[in-house]
């Protein structure tokens, strides 16, 4: 993590990714000893350190060295993976925690450098990425009191506001919109839903579906090109093990890369390589960086055991965290987990050549047409017999073994009388899913080879 040299270009350092440069080293109290320099920072080398990174006293860095380091692994990421490009309008989810928060700060501060190029540049040939910003509001959920989520919202809105030139749309939407226009109606629908699931990590894991799902309808209905979420290292370390507890092997190396475009709106992370514990730590130094008080309950279940046991991990090994999403990083991600070929020539050659560079190659990529309808997992193939004979009900054959095995044991009922009942209550998006999920990808597939296809007059030939 640390750099112990100035001119150090290793993965933990990042300096080619600064857009501002470092001040001179102190030449002079590097000269006078060796107690001088162990009490300087060891990027700058002029100011006091005033924080260290997961490397402990080895990563010692004043607040402007590790704010750039955090942000040189931050636009690394965005960079090497394509996220953001001049064209784009990218929705960023913000639900008020430190993660979150760095990265809307961090998106911002490439949106306010493109703004200021695009004016010195005379021909605005170049145009600069929107932004817009999410919050997805689910008190419904939790019992929590009016004041308490009105004062919540009203420093969302406070922190979105004072993030301009250039301005950005806050949408403050309830968990509960998923389902219909109607506040009401769709309240007492989701918590009939909620209240249908009887296994308690089950009812976390739809909520996250939900939210996901209501994060792409923002972004489809107001025109946004990328979701970007404050999924940081820690996050997805806990998201190794409980997708590994709950049987979703074949799909976890679909969840942790930087790029998601099985969605219709692509899906990023570019805090995936940055610790819980750095962002916090940048939160606690920088004052402008101020966070809202999490409106949700602690994890319970499977999830809230792998997360105790994942934070006992951290405090024996700081960097335990890094090595759990390293080692599940060398997983062969899907073809999905990049960002779509650029052809729009407005966006840079240069960024289409990196783009080209360090995407997957299909040779390299898993492939899947069959996904969970629940949670959108991918599929096996050779799941869907087995699944389909272990389910004995006729009456809604089609939800339950086009399912992922997670899904089926944790979400759906174990009865299946209940089952029609189970997927009225499901959003739309689901319920259609459910039902013709696949037909689209057949579709798809027939309309590419049709030049190749016999018709019904050469088959008797």
């Amino acid at each position: 993590m640390a750099c112990n040299s100035s001119t150090c270009n290793s993965s933990g350092c990042y300096k080619g990714y600064e857009e501002e440069e470092q001040p001179k080293p102190n030449t002079k109290a590097a000269v006078n000893g060796g107690n001088s320099c162990q009490n300087l920072c060891v990027k700058c080398k002029v100011n006091e350190p005033v924080c260290c990174g997961i490397g402990g006293e080895n990563s010692r860095f004043c607040k402007d060295c590790f704010k750039n380091n955090l942000y040189g692994k931050f636009k690394q990421a965005v960079t090497y993976n394509a996220m953001i490009t001049p064209p784009d309008k990218v929705l960023v989810a913000f639900s008020g925690g430190p993660s979150s928060r760095v990265v809307l700060q961090f998106v911002h501060e490439m949106q306010y450098k493109a703004q200021k190029n695009y004016d010195a540049n005379k021909d605005k040939s170049l145009p600069v990425f929107g932004v817009g910003v999410a919050f997805i509001d689910e008190s419904s959920t939790h019992s929590f009191t009016s004041q308490h989520i009105e004062k919540a919202i009203e420093d969302i809105r406070l922190i979105v506001s004072n993030l301009a030139p250039p301005s950005k749309e806050l949408f403050v939407v309830p968990i509960e919109s998923i389902f219909s226009s109607d506040g009401i109606d769709g309240k007492e629908r989701l918590k009939e839903l909620l209240d249908a699931v009887s296994d308690v990590t089950g009812k976390e894991d739809l909520l996250s579906h939900l939210r996901i799902l209501l994060l792409q309808k923002i972004a489809s209905e107001n025109g946004y090109t990328r979701i970007v979420l404050g999924s940081c290292t820690s996050r997805i370390a806990c998201h190794v093990i409980s997708a590994t507890v709950k049987g979703q092997g074949y799909s976890l190396s679909a969840d942790i890369q930087y790029v998601d475009s099985r969605w219709e709106i692509p899906v990023v992370l570019p805090l995936r390589d940055c610790p819980a514990q750095e962002l916090n730590t940048l939160c606690s130094l920088d004052g402008s960086l101020k966070i809202v008080e999490l409106l949700n309950g602690p994890c319970s279940g499977i999830n809230g055991l792998v997360s105790s046991f994942v934070k006992v991990l951290q405090e024996e090994n700081p960097s335990r965290e890094c090595t759990i999403v390293r080692t599940a990083g060398k997983l062969t991600p899907f073809h999905f987990n990049r960002v779509p070929e650029i052809h729009d020539c407005n966006v840079p050659s240069a960024t289409r050549r990196h783009q080209k560079r360090y995407t997957l190659k299909p040779n390299g990529s898993l492939s899947s047409d069959s996904f969970c309808p629940i949670c959108n997992s991918p599929l096996k193939k050779s799941n869907f017999p087995s699944s389909l004979r272990s389910h004995g009900s006729q009456q809604n054959p089609d939800l339950f073994a086009s399912a992922c095995s997670s899904c089926q044991f944790q979400i759906l009922p174990k009865d299946p009388s209940l089952m029609e009942e189970f997927l009225s209550l499901l959003p739309q998006q689901m319920i259609t899913k459910a039902k013709h999920g696949d037909q689209g990808n057949f579709s798809l597939l027939r309309e590419q080879i049709q030049e190749f296809l016999f018709s019904d007059g050469e088959n008797e030939i």
